[in-house]
């Protein structure tokens, strides 16, 4: 196995001593999980953060054996983490997509989206900017693995919005999430509250 491809990284977990497992997600391979040697390091620590683009190659002897990963740095948006509401958004869209998106299965529609989505945060920090894509992201994740049936449009108002991040969530907790990791959920309670006080 040898992937070469530009990626956006959705999570990052400790393995070993120094090292970590990344999982990145990709237009043409889908999401993709590697190992990176002395990922832990301080070196490395503010590359692989998630919602940055690298340029990622991955090599593998072996199908069943997790493949070795070695990033460079194409885009940092490492500056958002200082933004608590922004952080937020790209913590909870990253965590989602390394949660629930199977492996190895190409879902560029998934990509573009949360591809598109981390730009418009990046863009706009203010949620106003950002709110009614990221509802959009999340109903198209459920539609994408089959519960649910596509965009019902992007609410601009925030009234509408706050309503259906209730609604997705509902959704998300029942058909994705159901006997998983709570921190991840724990990620989007965060954001939605962060959202109802900028909507105050």
């Amino acid at each position: 196995m040898h992937i070469s491809a530009s990626a956006i990284i959705c999570a990052v977990r400790p393995h070993g001593e120094a090292g970590a497992v990344v999982r990145l997600m990709t237009a043409d391979h889908g999401l993709l999980a590697g190992y990176v040697r002395g990922g832990r390091s301080r070196t490395m620590r503010p590359v692989l953060q998630p919602s940055n683009i690298v340029r990622a190659e991955f090599r593998a002897r072996v199908e069943t054996q997790l493949p070795g990963l070695t990033v460079e740095l194409e885009r940092s948006r490492g500056p958002l983490m200082a933004e608590p509401l922004a952080a937020a958004a790209l913590d909870w869209s990253t965590a989602l997509t390394a949660s629930v998106v199977p492996e190895l299965h190409p879902y560029p529609t998934i990509y573009s989206a949360l591809d598109g989505l981390l730009i418009a945060i990046e863009a706009a920090p203010a949620a106003r900017g950002w709110a009614g894509a990221l509802v959009s992201y999340e109903a198209l994740i459920l539609s994408a693995l089959g519960f649910g049936h596509g965009d019902g449009g992007r609410p601009d108002d925030w009234t509408d919005v706050l309503a259906s991040l209730n609604q997705s969530g509902a959704r998300l907790d029942r058909y994705l999430f159901a006997d998983r990791r709570a921190d991840v959920l724990a990620a989007r309670e965060r954001l939605v509250e962060r959202l109802k006080r900028a909507a105050a």
